[in-house]
């Protein structure tokens, strides 16, 4: 892909960069990456995603844009209440950079359309806000053999991880996919939403932000990936910590002898 005159003014401080260059900024203009999730997390994720010039972003949610999402949920307006959020997502990412392609997907993630709506894409952004989610995309991106970048958010606090067990152990790291890690979720009274618990506003843009660099490092091959390892941040203290993580040989799912070969599991 060729690179325009003003392709090169627009990305100029990418294409400075000796790591990214006009071959790297590119491959960003070809990439389709899917995010799952307009919320806290997809908001910053998808601004930047487009703002870098990653070509093609498909948009899965559901709901709609209400009062309290404007606290962090930074790609929606006020005068977008009612809208579906991808919509206003879909327009806020135009305003800023038209030449992006957006794909909205104003359905809810299942195990019926979860290998439908990845098998289109290079990458999977997980931005959700529930287990069931997280559980199904990592099954279906591992199933599908695509690199899943996941995060999550809870009051002040963030993590952040990269998985693509599909390229086993050896390929670049250990490589875990989530239920190496978190076998099974925990009781639904351990595992309040954010509407329960509350979240910091600015905690989603630190996370987003940091999910939208892995994003763009692993579309690029740059540094070193997050995969076997995850990333906490505690906005409290403004600290982050970092946690390795490891494949477990009797994973359910990437394991020598799995027990889930599809999607079947899953329950919606």
């Amino acid at each position: 892909m060729d690179i325009t005159d003003e392709q090169l003014h627009r990305y100029a401080r990418h294409v400075i960069l000796d790591e990214v260059g006009e071959e790297g900024q590119a491959r960003l203009l070809a990439a389709k990456v899917l995010v799952v999730g307009a919320g806290g997390l997809g908001a910053p994720l998808l601004l930047y995603l487009a703002a870098a010039g990653v070509g093609t972003l498909g948009i899965v949610d559901d709901d709609v844009v209400e009062l309290s999402n404007l606290q962090r949920q930074i790609v929606h307006t006020t005068d977008r209440l009612g809208a579906p959020k991808v919509l206003s997502a879909a327009e806020s990412l135009a305003a800023l950079n038209p030449e992006v392609r957006v794909q909205p997907h104003a359905v809810r993630l299942g195990p019926d359309n979860a290998a439908q709506l990845i098998a289109g894409y290079d990458l999977v952004a997980d931005g959700s806000d529930n287990f069931a989610t997280r559980y199904l995309l990592n099954d279906a991106c591992y199933l599908a053999g695509k690199t899943l970048i996941s995060a999550a958010l809870l009051r002040f606090d963030g993590q952040i991880s990269t998985f693509k067990a599909h390229l086993g152990a050896g390929e670049g790291g250990d490589n875990p996919c989530y239920r190496c890690v978190f076998r099974d979720p925990p009781p639904a009274d351990l595992n309040p939403r954010c509407e329960e618990a509350g979240i910091f506003g600015a905690i989603a843009g630190t996370v987003g932000a940091l999910q939208a660099a892995e994003v763009i490092k692993e579309l690029l091959g740059l540094g070193e990936s997050l995969s076997g390892r995850l990333l906490l941040y505690e906005g409290l203290s403004a600290r982050f910590r970092e946690v390795r993580l490891k494949r477990d040989p009797d994973c359910p799912l990437c394991s020598a002898h799995p027990t889930i070969t599809d999607l079947s599991t899953h329950r919606s």
